[in-house]
């Protein structure tokens, strides 16, 4: 396999203005193929706009998109090996998910015998056989998703495009949806982009995450590396909870000083017992998140929140609160995990 064929999709020197205003900035990006990468960013980071150039809704005003080793920057979306599953899902209404689904199909004037078994056999992938004769308004938000999904799947596409598709669904239907998409990736082998907000659904799904900010990428790494070595302060506030402060940060102890220091909640162990490195401190909140608690510390050098999921300390209760890891950040970049 050559190096081409193993990229299923890139992004060279990508830039787009609309109304006046830079939303995409000289972006590159490569995806392997049959990888799963999320663009997760907040509202106006670019994010869709990049996703509507790679399929074709949106032309460039710089730099090229190429699509399983072919350059389409400047061809229509209708002739991209790619297909994308739209925020709304944009189903007909008046048309049955057998229809639904086969509708892209009818457009290319396949042949009726061909239209019924790719239909098919994607309905038994995304598991709605049994509704093949239902219309939209008959089913689930989550089976609506699951038909979206498939309109896309049966034209075989190289790239599969998700925008936002899981965000018109309550909290557990949303992961449920997800396992679902990622299973169904990893089966088919198929490379695929989507765009999200949520940096839960992103780090649960991904192979890669690009996280973007006014137009740019400012770190694409696995989920893990975007996690633990965030880099850029951006990035670390971005992704997950951080405590953070403005000084210099050695052996467990925050004091005055220029650089920026991050620290996770779930960084922080609270104990009745004095250890190396660990400062008294007090606990003057305590506030329930399900399955962990968020406690707050008072130490005589910075008020610092832990996650604390076993023995937990009741409000005003006295121990020592130790730092086991802070990420130290100059200029906004990271220096250093400690």
């Amino acid at each position: 396999m050559t190096p081409t064929q193993e990229i299923g999709l890139e992004l060279k020197g990508l830039s787009k203005v609309l109304g006046g205003r830079v939303i995409i900035d000289n972006l590159d990006l490569q995806v392997k193929k049959g990888e799963m990468v999320s663009l997760l960013g907040p509202s106006g980071c670019g994010k869709t706009t990049t996703l509507r150039m790679i399929a074709g809704f949106l032309i460039p005003d710089q730099g090229k998109v190429t699509l399983a080793g072919k350059d389409v920057t400047d061809i229509g979306p209708e002739k991209r090996p790619s297909a994308m599953v739209f925020q709304n899902y944009a189903l007909w209404p008046h048309m049955t998910v057998f229809k639904n689904v086969a509708y892209p199909l009818k457009v290319r004037k396949m042949s009726k015998a061909e239209i019924e078994k790719r239909v098919h056999d994607v309905l038994g992938v995304v598991n709605l056989m049994h509704h093949k004769d239902s219309r939209p308004a008959q089913i689930s938000g989550g089976e609506q998703q699951r038909v979206a999904l498939a309109r896309a799947l049966v034209q075989e596409p190289d790239i599969l495009l998700l925008d936002e598709p899981l965000s018109n669904l309550d909290a557990k239907l949303r992961v449920k949806v997800r396992e679902d998409i990622r299973d169904l990736q990893r089966r088919l082998g198929i490379t695929t982009v989507i765009v999200t907000h949520d940096q839960d659904e992103a780090l649960s799904i991904s192979d890669r995450i690009a996280v973007m900010k006014e137009g740019k990428i400012e770190q694409f790494d696995t989920p893990q590396d975007i996690y633990d070595k965030p880099a850029t302060e951006y990035v670390a506030n971005f992704i997950g909870s951080l405590n953070r402060y403005e000084g210099s940060y050695s052996q467990g102890q925050i004091s005055t000083g220029s650089d920026v220091v991050g620290v996770r909640p779930e960084d922080v162990t609270f104990d009745s017992k004095s250890s190396a490195g660990a400062v008294e401190a007090t606990v003057s909140l305590v506030v329930p998140r399900g399955h962990f608690h968020e406690v707050y510390l008072k130490r005589s050098d910075v008020e610092i929140r832990a996650f604390i999921s076993s023995d937990i300390p009741a409000v005003g209760a006295k121990g020592y609160a130790k730092i086991h890891k802070a990420l130290i950040y100059r200029n906004g970049k990271l220096a250093s995990v400690e």
